[in-house]
C-alpha cells in the first residue's frame, strides 16, 4: 500500500510518501472530498487518509494499480448502478489509475455518506 511499512501521522505525509505519479491523483481525490465535506476532520485511520465528523466518513488509499475508497457497503449498494465499470467488494470500490479517476462521483458518494450518517 505504502512505501513503508510505518503509520503515516496526516494525509499529507501519506501522500508525500506514494510515487510521484499518484501523488497528484490523490491530492484531486483529497481536494474533492474536502470541497463536499468543508466540515470533515482529516485523519489518518486504518493507515488511510480518511475524513471524519463523529464518526469515520470515508477512507481512501493508493494501491499499486488502483486508489481504494472505502465508503462502506450502504453507500457500495446505494451507487451500485453507477459503480458497474469498477471492481467492488463489500464496502469499497477501486479505481484503476489507467481511466480517469471520477472525483464528481467520489464527492457524491462522500456526500451521501455524511448526510446519511453511513459509518463503518
Amino acid at each position: 500500500m505504502t512505501l513503508s511499512n510505518k503509520p503515516h501521522q496526516s494525509i499529507d505525509a501519506y501522500i508525500a510518501a506514494q510515487s510521484e505519479d499518484i501523488q497528484p491523483l490523490l491530492n484531486r481525490v483529497r481536494d474533492t472530498i474536502r470541497e463536499v465535506l468543508p466540515k470533515a476532520q482529516e485523519r489518518i485511520s486504518w493507515r488511510m487518509p480518511t475524513f471524519w465528523h463523529t464518526h469515520n466518513i470515508i477512507h481512501f488509499a493508493a494501491y499499486k494499480n488502483h486508489i481504494g475508497l472505502y465508503p462502506g457497503d450502504k453507500a457500495i449498494e446505494h451507487f451500485q448502478d453507477r459503480l458497474m465499470a469498477y471492481k467492488t467488494s463489500k464496502g469499497a470500490v477501486q479505481f484503476p489509475y489507467d481511466k480517469p479517476i471520477p472525483l464528481e462521483l467520489i464527492g457524491e458518494i462522500a456526500l451521501w455518506c455524511y448526510k446519511t450518517g453511513n459509518h463503518h
